[in-house]
């Protein structure tokens, strides 16, 4: 990191159980790893903080994947702002990091630099994908870009696609680094209803423009437990969530100490992108030799740019393509 102090708390997350309400979450802080996916882009301020919330959001949901599977977000939009995705690599190992990397796409010319950044997605959509690995079919769910943030798109994503009322507070700010470059940190809190054999969804519609809600999930004393959280959850500010003072360990006892608030391993979190020579070449399998044709430079190589991690790749034409692979099999 470019500031003088880090903290162990640094570019983690922290899993925890409310005990007496029956629910879970996650608390995370991005910090280094944030300062690597925004600085190499240097997006405009709107662009990074869409990024940041959805690298954010993609920390606390993926943290609960299993060793070697990926989790995804994608957000696509019709506005300024065209896409955002981020992807969470599970550990290789137990005790090892995991691996984020995040990425936008804008149009300069439509962005508006003192516009609210989620009015600039336009209509479009919210997804999450898994992948888990070799011989398994990815499992992806999906729902509209709807709420007023991509916090409440998240929220509705596991009402509807998995009947378990979740909720978010996250933090995005920004410090003044050593060097005189601001800085982005990030924090937030995801809790999450325990998942119960008989929980149903009571109506097919809410209140919210038939967007599903938790009170369309839960009933009483689950209901009762769940305002009681969330409301407590709200009361989080932004210098707990973001600020070097206040451990992720502490904060939940400063909101939940009366839920009986039980803590788990942390599992720390590190930038990693998974591009290669390979990868690149695998992408280009689908195209033919005039398709590779048109895309070499007048120098004679075709070259490639990682959109997460900014790797530039050079090849040989003739190595690319489904017609150069089915020449490799024979």
């Amino acid at each position: 990191m470019s500031t003088e102090i880090s903290h162990s708390w640094d570019d983690t997350i922290l899993p925890f159980q409310l005990d007496k309400a029956d629910m879970r979450g996650r608390v995370a802080r991005l910090d280094g790893v944030l300062e690597t996916i925004i600085n190499q882009h240097a997006y405009p301020l709107p662009v990074a903080a869409l990024a940041t919330e959805v690298a954010l959001l993609t920390a606390l949901i993926g943290q609960t994947v299993q060793l070697n599977w990926k989790l995804s977000v994608q957000v696509h939009g019709d506005g300024a702002i065209r896409r955002i995705a981020a992807d969470y690599f599970g550990p290789t190992a137990e005790a090892k990091p995991a691996q984020l990397r995040a990425w936008a796409s804008f149009d300069a010319e439509r962005l508006q630099l003192d516009a609210q950044p989620f009015g600039q997605l336009g209509s479009g959509m919210f997804a999450i994908l898994i992948d888990q690995g070799t011989g398994a079919q990815p499992y992806q769910g999906i729902t509209p870009l709807a709420g007023g943030s991509l916090s409440k798109c998240a929220e509705t994503y596991f009402a509807q696609s998995e009947q378990l009322p979740t909720a978010f507070q996250l933090g995005l700010a920004q410090e003044l680094g050593t060097d005189g470059q601001a800085l982005w940190r990030s924090g937030g809190i995801m809790v999450q209803h325990m998942p119960k054999a008989g929980m149903h969804v009571q109506d097919e519609a809410s209140g919210d423009g038939g967007l599903l809600q938790a009170t369309d999930i839960l009933s009483g004393d689950a209901s009762e437990n769940w305002n009681r959280v969330t409301t407590l959850l709200e009361t989080a500010e932004l210098t707990e969530l973001v600020g070097p003072h206040v451990d992720p360990s502490t904060l939940l006892y400063r909101l939940f100490n009366e839920e009986g608030p039980r803590v788990f391993d942390v599992q720390p979190v590190e930038f990693g992108c998974t591009c290669g020579p390979d990868k690149v070449r695998q992408s280009l399998s689908i195209y033919s030799a005039k398709d590779i044709a048109t895309m070499t430079t007048d120098e004679g190589i075709v070259t490639a740019d990682c959109q997460f991690c900014g790797a530039h790749y050079e090849m040989d034409p003739a190595t690319l393509g489904f017609e150069a692979q089915d020449s490799a099999d024979a």
